[in-house]
C-alpha cells in the first residue's frame, strides 16, 4: 500500500465525516425550524371598518411632536439653568426646577424675561394656541384622528394636567388655566360635543 492510497483514503473519510456533519446539522436546523412554525398560528386577518375619515401619517406625527417637544423642553431647561446659577442655586431633579420657579424667588436678566414673554406670547411656541394645538395633534395622532377616542384622549390629558400641577406644588398659572380651557375646547370640537349640543 502506497503513501498516496493512504493520503487519499483519509481525504474521503474526513471529507465523508464533514459532509455529514453538514447533513446533521441541517436536518437539526430544519427540524427546529418546523417545530417553531408548528408553535406559529401565522397572521389572523382581523376585517376592519372603512371610512372615509382623514389619516393621520401616526408615527411620523408622533415622533416630529416628541422631537420638537423634546428640543423646546431642553431649552426651556437650559435657559432657566442659566438663570439658576447665576443666582447661585442648582438643580437636583426636574421637579426641583418647576419648584423653584413656581415660588418666583428669583430675578431674570432683560434677554431672559424678553425670550420668555415671546415664548408664552399668544403666537409663542409655548403660547395658549400652540401649545393647545401641539396636544391635539398627539392625542389625535395617538389615535388615528378618531372622534370616538376623543373622551379617551381627554382623560389623559386631564390626568397630565393634575400631575403637573402636583410637580408644580400648587396651583398652575394663569396661562396653563388657559391653555386647559383651550385644549377642553378642541377635544368639545373633535368629538362633536358642541355640535349635538
Amino acid at each position: 500500500m502506497s503513501v498516496n492510497s493512504i493520503n487519499n483514503t483519509t481525504s474521503t473519510a474526513a471529507y465523508t465525516s464533514t459532509v455529514q456533519q453538514n447533513n446533521y446539522k441541517k436536518e437539526d436546523t430544519t427540524k427546529a425550524a418546523e417545530k417553531d412554525t408548528s408553535k406559529d398560528k401565522g397572521v389572523v386577518y382581523e376585517k376592519g371598518t372603512t371610512s372615509s375619515k382623514k389619516t393621520y401619517a401616526k408615527a411620523d406625527v408622533v415622533a416630529r411632536l416628541k422631537k420638537d417637544a423634546e428640543q423646546r423642553t431642553s431649552q426651556l431647561k437650559s435657559l432657566v439653568q442659566q438663570m439658576m446659577g447665576n443666582q447661585g442655586a442648582k438643580i437636583g431633579q426636574a421637579d426641583d426646577m418647576w419648584k423653584f420657579l413656581a415660588k418666583g424667588d428669583f430675578t431674570v436678566s432683560p434677554e431672559v424675561k424678553a425670550k420668555a414673554q415671546a415664548d408664552i406670547a399668544d403666537d409663542g411656541y409655548w403660547g395658549v394656541e400652540q401649545t393647545s394645538d401641539r396636544i391635539i395633534d398627539f392625542a389625535k395622532a395617538l389615535v388615528g384622528d378618531d372622534p370616538e377616542q376623543a373622551e379617551k384622549m381627554r382623560a389623559a390629558f386631564e390626568k397630565g394636567f393634575k400631575a403637573a400641577t402636583k410637580s408644580w406644588g400648587s396651583k398652575l398659572p394663569d396661562i396653563s388655566q388657559r391653555t386647559y380651557q383651550a385644549v377642553m375646547d378642541k377635544f368639545d370640537d373633535w368629538a362633536g360635543v358642541k355640535e349635538t349640543a
